[in-house]
């Protein structure tokens, strides 16, 4: 099996810089990075080669590399909590 990295990755494609609301980039000592935008009006919610989620919307998409079980074992351990 093989090893899932503890990186998480994510990704967001904008179909016009419009729909981007903010991008800050902190100076000095913080290093806080904000995207701030909208993907428009939900088209569709689907999981892409075992990863998920990928919502499309449509004005851009906005993607994760989760897999079903780690949300499902995330959410346990909330409600455990």
């Amino acid at each position: 099996m093989e090893k899932i990295s503890e990186s998480r990755f994510f990704s967001v494609e904008l179909k016009s810089e419009v729909n981007l609301k903010n991008v800050t980039i902190a100076n000095g000592d913080q290093e806080n990075v904000l995207l701030e935008g909208t993907i428009g009006e939900l088209q569709r919610a689907e999981s892409v080669d075992g990863i998920v989620p990928v919502i499309v919307g449509d004005q851009g998409t906005l993607g994760v590399d989760l897999t079903q079980g780690e949300i499902w074992k995330n959410q346990m351990q909330e409600k455990e909590a």
